[in-house]
């Protein structure tokens, strides 16, 4: 399985992350036999650390450090939230066309198996609605079911945040079988065979060990892209 390069320099290495793939061993996921770090050291030869993470079934720009020293500087930015991070989704229903979402987390396990935590941890979402369709099929009792594409911006990294964060404001991410809702994933995969989380990280900023700028984006791929076309926003 050859993994799509987005960056690369003697620093520092992103990829565009499929779904479905772990980015290091898990003890929840057992079975798994691919990871991210063991399949990226294989294609470049070289030793590879995760700087963030990115849940299995979320796509998009993973960055990874080649030493400990830069996987350090960059673990930082990402821990007090100097990283810049934005996000695609596609939910149920149509949120209002920009908001914020406040609304402190507790922790829980993630796909890593992280410790849950009684204390809640403050946890901040921005998002600006995209795109939007209303597809002539009853899914949850009326006759039309509406949808939306949005962009979303984590101004706190919480386990689990954007997920939790739309299914609060009850627009859940559809693909997701944790937060979300059975009838409309159901209906996505009977419907357009898409059977994946519907959630990338579409692009990360961040200040490079260097001291530039640093921008790397990615773009839909596979099931996404399809749904994207399918309902004509392609081009949000």
């Amino acid at each position: 399985m050859a993994l799509s390069i987005l960056y690369r320099d003697d620093r520092l290495i992103a990829i565009d992350k499929p779904p479905g793939l772990l980015v290091h061993r898990s003890d929840i996921d057992r079975h798994e036999t691919r990871f991210a770090v063991q399949l990226l050291r294989d294609q470049v030869g070289r030793r590879v650390q995760p700087v963030h993470r990115l849940d299995k079934g979320t796509s998009g720009v993973l960055l990874f450090a080649f030493d400990a020293e830069t996987a350090r500087e960059l673990g930082k930015q990402f821990e007090t939230n100097a990283v810049q991070k934005q996000y695609l989704a596609v939910v149920r229903g149509w949120p209002p066309e920009s908001g914020v979402i406040d609304a402190p987390l507790l922790r829980r396990h993630d796909d890593y198996g992280a410790a849950v935590s009684t204390e809640a941890q403050p946890a901040v979402t921005r998002y600006r609605r995209l795109a939007t369709i209303e597809l002539p099929f009853e899914v949850e009792g009326f006759p039309t079911s509406r949808y939306g594409l949005v962009e979303l911006e984590p101004l706190t990294g919480r386990r689990h945040q954007l997920r939790r964060h739309l299914a609060n404001i009850a627009h859940p991410i559809v693909g997701d079988a944790t937060y979300g809702r059975g009838r409309h994933n159901r209906f996505f995969q009977q419907q357009f065979g898409c059977r994946r989380l519907l959630l990338m990280c579409a692009g990360l900023r961040f200040r490079h060990p260097s001291a530039d700028e640093v921008c790397i984006r990615a773009m839909p791929t596979g099931e996404f892209a399809d749904l994207l076309d399918r309902f004509g926003w392609r081009a949000q």
